[in-house]
Order: C-alpha cells, then sequence, then structure tokens
C-alpha cells in the first residue's frame, strides 16, 4: 500500500538522482512510406518510435536531461538497430531486457523464427483529405512478455534515483501481464519519493474492448501525480464524458474540458497535474494546436496560445511531446505557466518532422514559445 503519491512540487533534486526520467513502455521500428499509400510503397525510411519511450526521447534529445526506457526486446538485427537509434536520441538503453534467440528455454529467450519478435509498423502520414493510417505487427512482441518482477525497481528508484518516472496507456493495455507491471513499478516509484506521470491515451488497436481498458487505467490512476489525456481520452480510458462536439473551437472546448477535468480530480485526489494538447484537424497536413494544464491545488488552468492553420509534416508523437515538454520543464525548475508553452512548443514542432520524435533541441522549443507568445512569422537563419 502506497502511503502517499508524490506531487509536482516535490521532485528530488537532480544531484539527488541518477535519471530525470525513466519510462516503462513499447517501442517499435518504423516504417514510414514517404508520401506514397503504404498498399503501392516500394521506398521506406526506418525510425523507432512509441507512445511511452518518445516521452524519454524528448527528454534526452531536446532537453538535454538523463533520460532510460524500461521496455524489451529480441536481440537481433532489428533490436539492435532500435536501440541504437535511442542511443543516438540520448537515452540509457542499459536497463532494456534482452531475449536470446538461442532458444536455451529460459524464460528471456525464443527461437530465430519470430515465434517472438520486435514489434513493428507502418505508417503513412497521409496528405489533404487523405488520412493517416497505420498498420501494426505487434501481437508475439517481447515486451508483451514482461510482468511483475522483471525489473529491479528498489535498486532503480531507492538506490541509483529517479526523479520522474512516466508510462501509458498503450503499454497497460497491451498483454495480459503489462498491467500489473506498470501497477508495480508506479507504487515502488511513490514508495522512494518519485513522481510519477502517465498519458492514459487508448488505442482501439491495442484493446478493443473499452470496458477493460477503463477497469485498469482506473485501477493504475491513483498512483499518478500527472495525468495526460484529452477529453476523447478521459472517456476512452476512465469512463468520464465531456458532453461536447469534437468541432467546437478551442475556447469552447476547454470550458467543457475544465468540467471534466475538476471531476476527475474529485475522483482521484491524488493527481497535482493534468494536461493535455488539443488538435483541431483541417486536414492530414494543416492544424489548429492548443495546451491546457491544471494545477488542482490551486484550482488553476493554464494555456498556452492557440496555433491555427499550421502546416505539418507528420502528426505522430505531438502528445508524446506535449508530456515530455511539460516535465522537462518542471525537471529544470520552471513554473507551470512555463510549462505548459514548453509542452505546446515542442508538440506541434514534433510534427513539423518525420518521425515519432523530435529532430530540435531546445533552443528551438524556445524560440517557437516565443513565436507563439508573440503571435509573429517564421525567420529563416542565416
Amino acid at each position: 500500500m502506497v502511503d502517499k503519491i508524490v506531487t509536482y512540487k516535490e521532485i528530488k533534486p537532480a544531484a539527488a538522482c541518477r535519471y530525470d526520467g525513466v519510462a516503462l513502455g513499447e517501442v517499435m521500428l518504423r516504417f514510414d512510406p514517404f508520401d506514397v499509400p503504404t498498399a503501392l510503397a516500394r521506398k521506406m525510411r526506418i525510425f523507432q518510435g512509441g507512445g511511452e519511450t518518445n516521452v524519454a526521447c524528448g527528454l534526452g534529445y531536446t532537453f538535454g536531461l538523463r533520460a532510460a526506457v524500461l521496455t524489451a526486446l529480441v536481440d537481433d538485427h532489428i533490436g539492435t538497430n532500435i536501440r541504437n537509434q535511442l542511443r543516438t536520441a540520448g537515452v540509457d538503453t542499459s536497463k532494456i531486457i534482452w531475449f536470446n534467440t538461442k532458444n536455451d528455454g529460459s524464460r528471456f529467450s525464443t527461437d530465430q523464427k519470430g515465434t517472438l519478435m520486435n514489434g513493428v509498423n507502418f505508417t503513412y502520414v497521409g496528405k489533404g483529405v487523405i488520412a493517416s493510417d497505420t498498420l501494426y505487427y505487434r501481437a508475439h512482441t517481447a515486451v508483451r512478455e514482461l510482468r511483475e518482477g522483471d525489473f529491479d525497481w528498489d535498486t532503480l528508484f531507492g538506490i541509483e534515483g529517479v526523479r520522474i518516472f512516466s508510462t501509458g496507456g498503450i503499454y497497460t493495455l497491451i498483454s495480459p501481464s503489462s498491467a500489473a507491471l506498470a501497477i508495480e513499478g508506479v507504487k515502488k516509484a511513490n514508495e522512494h519519493g518519485t513522481f510519477v506521470a502517465a498519458d492514459l491515451n487508448y488505442r482501439s488497436k491495442v484493446e478493443p474492448n473499452k470496458a477493460r481498458a477503463r477497469a485498469i487505467n482506473q485501477s493504475i490512476a491513483p498512483y499518478l501525480g500527472f495525468l495526460v489525456g484529452n477529453d476523447s481520452d478521459l472517456s476512452d480510458a476512465l469512463g468520464y464524458e465531456t458532453k461536447i462536439s469534437s468541432k467546437v473551437p478551442f475556447d469552447e472546448w476547454l470550458e467543457a474540458y475544465k468540467g471534466t477535468v475538476r471531476q476527475v480530480v474529485h475522483d482521484f485526489p491524488n493527481l497535482s497535474l493534468i494536461g493535455t494538447q488539443w488538435r483541431g484537424a483541417t486536414s492530414a497536413d494543416a492544424i489548429d494546436w492548443g495546451a491546457a494544464l491544471y494545477d488542482a491545488a490551486a484550482d488553476t488552468f493554464y494555456t498556452a496560445p492557440l496555433r491555427t492553420n499550421i502546416p505539418i509534416g507528420d502528426r505522430t508523437g505531438g502528445g508524446d511531446s506535449f508530456m515530455s515538454g511539460v516535465l522537462a520543464a518542471l525537471l529544470k525548475g520552471k513554473d507551470l505557466a512555463t510549462a505548459v508553452q514548453w509542452g505546446a512548443a515542442h508538440g506541434i514542432l514534433v510534427q513539423e518532422t518525420p518521425g515519432d520524435i523530435t529532430m530540435v533541441d531546445e533552443k528551438a522549443v524556445l524560440a517557437e514559445v516565443k513565436r507563439a507568445l508573440a503571435g509573429g512569422g517564421v525567420k529563416a537563419s542565416r
């Protein structure tokens, strides 16, 4: 039983911890067919990405923080490729659990026939009125095999030290054992004074049964300090309905969302923060983009300037980058008004570059914050 849930005001100092952020989740190899729909593609770009691990990549690459991932991979060339990309993003990969291909009968072993595999997906980004589309191959991935006891939480949180631990609604629903492992992790994090964040984003391709998804997410929510989720996430993942059309403008949406968020905090008083990005899509490659962050103790909402009709290149990872932007600001001692600005800026910037994770540094985030606050345009750097 956890006696106390850590709040965002109680994040440990950097000097007391080896890691600023550690993320538990799935990571996949992503094949991107450029501007050709997957069914007719002949060339592909290769990226890595995952809803939870994208957060660690943002912390490591963009914000220069000490980030690590907790996941599992098969020890083959695909797994090595994913690991190498994570390293390039500045992420510590030493905590990855590897499944060898010797078929030696041990628990973390498989064969060379693909009985267990590294997850892959094919993501076509869409164009104009053609929607983006992702095809997943994840039914027999190594990360699905992880269960309680597979990570040494007491060493990680108690001896090495972690300032923020994060996970998400994709990982918690991915297999019969993943939720139990995630709950074990968030409990242990709080016991050792680590702030816990989770994006309870819901994917029907992961768990078609919303009732099961809600039951699992409702069991993990009591151990969170920071919950990320928009109105549809809060409905799909937790069962809270926001009676508002998806077509309304940001300001009207925000007023309805405020009521839902306050109801969530009433039911889960452990939450010190709730936040989300807001996307109003006019086409596959142009969006409106907003963000909100709620301080539960102060009953105060913070918002970023609404960006309208922004051309984008790849919508994947916007929510993950919003979360890592907010967490980076908190880790660097910024206030919540700044944190929502960082989250919104990082979230839109990741959609301007291909792949799941951002390809910009902190200076670019700060420049985008300044640009949005001033309502200005974009100038070339020469």
